[in-house]
């Protein structure tokens, strides 16, 4: 407990039997409730973490393998079932160092905030040393993560080291939450509707021999159109739905001038290609002037809805 505050820790694990020892081993005193949540584990996973010998562990079970969402989903409720005030993700392969536990429950503990999550990147160095394909790829997949999620001051967002507040977790809809690895953005999807108040917190990753069942490329291929379609989701029920906005009109109009624009100058473009003759200064500006007015009003929304992210 701190700050009478009541902490507990959940643990999705598949197949951790080699590292969920060491985990249960270094989880803080203060801490007073343990979930490990095993998705149907073929391996001594359960019976390592028991052995650890920790009066705080509580196992439940996935009825099939599902994926963390699937898991994360089981170990909420049973943590809302057990009561206490902050619940703390921590996966069980041990590269979340349980040492900075404490920072990231922080600002959770006076209610000023309802989600905190890790973020690797405001650790010293930790950009230098990262690959720079990887680099690009997490940068391009947060830039479509605060497009979709609205919350344009949060990155890094799968960083699984997370703490959410139980009266926070009461406003959304657990049953909505994907499965799998997508299931930290739509936490973040959900928790903007809700308009619960998130910060990140720095946390340097720790990397052993563990390996990582997320792929980058696949990341990369399956994530963009989910966090689209949430993005236009996110639209429709804040901007049109639950209270109409100017930014759902900038979206429209911007999207369909820039849209015309730009296939209209294509086209002129490909056509003064393959005459040779070239394209009147008038017929240019019917394809100019949509784009330059479409990125505008684009521009002008992206800035009304970064005004709109819950602080």
């Amino acid at each position: 407990m701190l700050r009478d505050q009541t902490i507990t820790i959940i643990i999705p694990a598949y197949r951790e039997a080699d590292f969920i020892g060491r985990v249960i081993a270094e989880i803080p005193a203060f801490v007073d409730h343990v979930v490990l949540v095993d998705d149907c584990s073929d391996d001594a996973t359960v019976e390592v973490a028991r052995r650890a010998g920790d009066s705080r562990l509580q196992v439940c079970s996935t009825s099939v393998n599902s994926g963390v969402g699937a898991a994360m989903r089981v170990g909420y409720r049973r943590a809302l079932e057990i009561g206490g005030d902050i619940f703390v993700k921590v996966d069980g392969d041990g590269q979340m160092p349980l040492e900075y536990l404490s920072k990231l429950v922080e600002p959770l503990l006076d209610g000023s905030v309802g989600y905190a999550k890790g973020n690797r990147f405001l650790a010293p160095g930790v950009a230098g040393r990262m690959p720079a394909v990887r680099l690009l790829g997490n940068t391009a997949l947060t830039f479509l993560n605060k497009l979709a999620t609205g919350y344009w001051h949060i990155f890094d967002p799968q960083n699984g080291y997370t703490a959410i507040r139980a009266d926070a977790l009461g406003q959304i809809d657990l049953d909505a939450l994907a499965n799998g690895y997508f299931f930290e953005n739509d936490m973040l999807f959900q928790l903007y509707l809700a308009g619960v108040r998130v910060r990140d917190v720095a946390i340097p990753a720790r990397y052993g021999d563990e390996q990582s069942d997320m792929s980058l490329t696949r990341v990369l291929l399956t994530f963009p159109p989910q966090l689209l379609r949430r993005f236009a989701s996110r639209i429709m029920k804040k901007y049109v739905l639950y209270n109409f906005s100017p930014v759902a009109l900038f979206l429209l109009f911007g999207l369909g001038l820039f849209g015309w624009g730009l296939c209209f100058g294509i086209w002129l473009w490909v056509e003064t290609g393959m005459t040779g003759r070239a394209t009147p200064t008038g017929t240019i500006m019917l394809a100019l002037l949509p784009l330059i007015l479409g990125f505008q009003l684009l521009l002008q929304a992206v800035v009304l809805d970064i005004q709109e992210t819950p602080r």
